[in-house]
């Protein structure tokens, strides 16, 4: 089993360690295992769980179903059931976020479009013939 100081942790993660201190406050990781002097070493499942946490918050799962998305890991597979209820139900909010995507993005290749077109001559008269102020 390999171990990781926060600072590897956070490099592999991206996550700050405050960031990690607070999800190790609010349950989402259980307690870190210590060094006899007492700092923080990550295991490899710790790790693995934070790739899962970094996945969900980075598609906007909110706090509170990732606590209890984490409960219910934790639950074996006594609440697989659930664990799936929740991914499915995320992975719904995460395909409506990328249609939304989808359709900003069109507008914006439209625009695109339309500023990379020539100009119309008499547009460009109209501001060759302005006055300069």
């Amino acid at each position: 089993m390999s171990f990781y100081s926060p600072a590897q942790v956070t490099e592999k993660t991206g996550f700050s360690i405050d960031t990690l201190r607070y999800y190790e406050k609010i349950g989402l990781l259980e307690a870190i295992e210590r060094t006899p002097g007492g700092r923080r070493r990550y295991s490899d499942a710790d790790l693995g769980l934070l790739h899962l946490l970094r996945c969900l918050r980075d598609t906007d799962m909110p706090i509170a179903d990732m606590l209890r998305f984490v409960r219910l890991l934790r639950g074996g597979e006594a609440c697989r059931e659930e664990r799936l209820a929740v991914l499915r139900a995320h992975d719904r909010r995460v395909e409506e976020q990328l249609a939304q995507l989808r359709e900003h993005q069109r507008l914006i290749r439209h625009k695109i479009d339309v500023y990379s077109a020539p100009a119309p001559a008499c547009a460009a008269e109209e501001v060759s013939a302005a006055p300069a102020s």
